[in-house]
């Protein structure tokens, strides 16, 4: 890039640099605090983001003189790289830290751990916590931008950008899109910060999975209820499958894993059944054999690896408008 760009300027795709509005909010928590004008600009962002990272040279020195530590206190994969991926396209300095090699071990507290961070003088954090509601607690009390990276079974606002995104790539508008969300939704903070964006942005929305495993009054947040995935499956444009989240079941939702498979599993002739062809998407982890089969995972109308590359794209487009409100 010839110029450098800064928080609160956007790179055209002809390299130009052109003002941008701002987020309303100073961290990223959850999409129920955001407005759809922000959603909208998060993805307006991102689409140009994107670009970027299909070019030659992909590093953008946006967030240069920025500090983002990224304090992961649950295992994870594609969202730990591809935030510090995200943060290094945008030339940000980027340090680590897991609870599993940290004081958190000695007893340290959450709060303690972050501001001996934040004393190092770390402009943003990008949090995953096992406790619902621990990137607000940190909010409250630390000047830093908080972006949530996932909290317990409440929200997972960048996975839900990056889903939408993706739908967004394919049908130009969210807006009477259908998408069935099939699977563990009770565990599921994706479910949740899926459901609150698309119906923002005006698509419909159908939960499916088993009766255990969907939520008392989820219906209230105007979605559709459905128990049979044949139903689910012809009615949607798009389903997002979640996996059973075994780790956070204390109690059998289901009497096992084959039977789960049996009558919830979605597999390549379920989808070549269909009088229309359909996008299927995926979080990740796949447990492959139980809620998607390799034949579905892998087959064309799969946007999964689709979702991957937008998540750093989303990420990025995230972390640069909320540099830009500090």
């Amino acid at each position: 890039m010839g110029r450098e760009s800064g928080p609160g300027m956007a790179i055209g795709s002809n390299g130009q640099e052109k003002l941008m509005s701002k987020l309303s909010v100073k961290h990223l928590l959850g999409i129920k605090d955001l407005l759809p004008e922000d959603i909208q600009l998060i993805f307006d962002t991102s689409s140009t983001f994107k670009e970027v990272i299909n070019r030659p040279i992909k590093k953008v020195p946006s967030l240069r003189d920025i500090t983002v530590a990224n304090m992961f206190f649950e295992n994870s994969t594609r969202t730990r790289l591809s935030f510090e991926l995200a943060e290094k396209r945008l030339s940000a300095d980027v340090i680590n830290f897991s609870s599993s090699n940290s004081s958190v071990k000695k007893g340290e507290t959450l709060l303690d751990t972050v501001n001996n961070v934040l004393a190092m003088k770390v402009d943003m954090v990008v949090v995953r916590h096992s406790s619902p509601g621990a990137p607000h607690f940190l909010a409250a009390r630390t000047k830093a931008n908080i972006i949530n990276a996932g909290d317990g079974t409440h929200e997972h606002p960048t996975q839900a950008l990056l889903d939408a995104f993706t739908i967004l790539q394919k049908y130009g508008s969210l807006k009477g899109v259908k998408v069935a969300i099939i699977g563990d939704i009770l565990h599921s903070r994706v479910a949740l910060s899926n459901i609150f964006l698309l119906k923002k942005m005006g698509a419909e929305v159908m939960v499916c999975g088993p009766n255990t495993l969907i939520p008392r009054h989820i219906e209230s947040l105007g979605v559709k209820k459905e128990l049979s995935v044949k139903v689910a499956l012809n009615w949607c444009d798009v389903a997002n499958v979640l996996r059973i989240q075994l780790e956070r079941q204390d109690t059998r939702y289901f009497p096992s894993l084959r039977e789960y498979t049996q009558f919830f599993g979605i597999n390549k002739a379920m989808l070549d059944s269909l009088d229309k062809r359909i996008m299927v998407m995926h979080p990740g982890p796949i447990n492959r054999g139980v809620e998607l089969s390799s034949d579905a995972a892998d087959s064309s109308q799969s946007v999964i690896l689709e979702q991957v590359e937008n998540g750093v794209a989303v990420r990025m487009a995230v972390l640069y408008l909320l540099a830009g409100n500090n």
